[in-house]
C-alpha cells in the first residue's frame, strides 16, 4: 500500500542537502555546511554518496588559492527527490480510521 521511501534520501543530512539544492539549483560548500549545521567530514561523506547516485554533481575548483566545492543537483537528482516528497505525502495523505 505504501510505496517505497529511497533510503538514500531518507538520511536527515543528505534529504537536508537536496532540499537546499532543489531551492537553490547550485550552493558551495560552507553555505551547505553551515544551513545543515553538519561537520565537514560528515558533510563530505554525504556529498559522496549523493553524487555516486548521480543525484548532485560536485565541482572543485579554487577561488584563489583557496579550494572551492560546488554541488548542483541533477535531473535525476531532481526526480529522485520529487518522488521522495511524493511518496512521503502518500504517506501523510492516509485517512485515519
Amino acid at each position: 500500500m505504501f510505496p517505497t521511501l529511497d533510503p538514500l534520501l531518507h538520511s536527515e543530512l543528505r534529504l537536508a542537502v537536496m532540499s537546499l539544492l532543489i531551492s537553490t539549483e547550485e550552493a558551495e560548500f560552507p553555505y551547505i555546511k553551515e544551513q545543515t549545521e553538519a561537520t565537514a567530514g560528515n558533510l563530505s561523506v554525504q556529498i559522496d554518496k549523493l553524487s555516486a547516485a548521480g543525484y548532485i554533481e560536485v565541482e572543485k575548483t579554487f577561488k584563489g588559492r583557496k579550494p572551492c566545492t560546488v554541488c548542483r543537483i541533477t535531473p535525476t537528482g531532481r526526480k529522485a527527490f520529487e518522488e521522495y516528497v511524493s511518496a512521503l505525502r502518500s504517506y501523510l495523505d492516509v485517512e485515519k480510521s
